[in-house]
Order: C-alpha cells, then structure tokens, then sequence
C-alpha cells in the first residue's frame, strides 16, 4: 500500500540541521500521521507520496519551505524587565506564551541586558534548512474517526479537548 490521501503514515525518522546538529527523532515509536491534511511540513508530505512500507529516504527542505526565514519584526528588543515581574530570574532561552489579539504566541528570551529584554516570536527552527532522514515502516487505512479529525491524534473520551476547557485546537 502506497502512502497517499487519506491513508495513515508510519515513518521513523531523524531531524538534523545542514551542519549535523540533531534537532529531532522519532525514537523508538514511529511517527504516525494522516496524508494529506498538512499534518507534517507540507514538502516532507510531498517526499512521502507514493512511498510504501520499507521505503528509506534522506531529503533536505529549505527553511522557506519549512519553518519559513527570521522574521525580524518578530523580534523585539528593550521590554523592561517589570515586564517579566513575575519572573525571579529571567535567562536567554526561556519560552513564554502571550496574546496577540485573538492568537496565542510562543516568545523566546534571546538576550538579557541591563537595559531589558529581547524576545524572538519566530518558531525555533525559522531560518534553518532541515535534513530528513525517513523510514516508512507502515502505510494503512485510516479510521472514519481520523478522517473525521482529519489527524491521528484523536482526543480521548474525558480528555482535556472533551472537559470543554478550551486546552486543545
């Protein structure tokens, strides 16, 4: 079976940037996800039409075409520091989510100085080329359930998604 619209992918794979730095891999557990509904980054999607269970590939996606480049109005320098009051101790790496009309965004903490804060709303892999090295391990049907969903990540009866509390998208 060939991996297409509608059908479920099992894929094992390992996410290096173009200088061998390792950014991600499946571990032990295959990644599962349904073809076809922008459950990956599109142009990884686009290497696996038609591959089949046993199928191996290395492939290299542009960060355009991934992650997209740094946006530099993303970034923002000179927040004081009160507004992080909450904070005890603020450090260069640290996530926080915010509001931006509607929108919920992670930020990250570039730069500490005297003078303030300097965040980075862009994803963390925005700006780098990714190297994809895949095995697809299985290719089956999918269940009316994630076709319905349009993914395989059903939420679970009495999950949070379930509970009403607004916690999943």
């Amino acid at each position: 079976m060939q991996i297409e619209k509608n059908k479920v992918g099992l894929i094992q794979f390992t996410l290096k940037d173009t200088d061998g730095n390792l950014l991600d891999a499946s571990g032990d557990t295959p990644l599962d996800y349904l073809h076809g509904y922008n459950n990956l980054i599109p142009k990884l999607e686009e290497e696996l039409e038609g591959k089949e269970a046993g199928d191996k590939f290395s492939c290299t996606i542009q960060a355009a075409d991934a992650y997209g480049e740094v946006n530099q109005s993303l970034i923002q320098a000179g927040i004081p520091k009160a507004a992080f009051q909450e904070v005890e101790n603020i450090e260069v790496g640290m996530k926080f989510q915010v509001q931006s009309g509607d929108e919920m965004h992670v930020v990250t903490i570039t730069e500490v100085t005297d003078e303030g804060v300097t965040v980075d709303a862009n994803h963390e892999l925005a700006g780098v080329d990714l190297v994809f090295e895949v095995e697809v391990t299985e290719v089956r049907e999918a269940t009316e359930e994630e076709l319905e969903h349009k993914t395989t990540d059903i939420p679970q009866e009495g999950g949070c998604c379930s509970s009403g509390s607004g916690c999943c998208s």
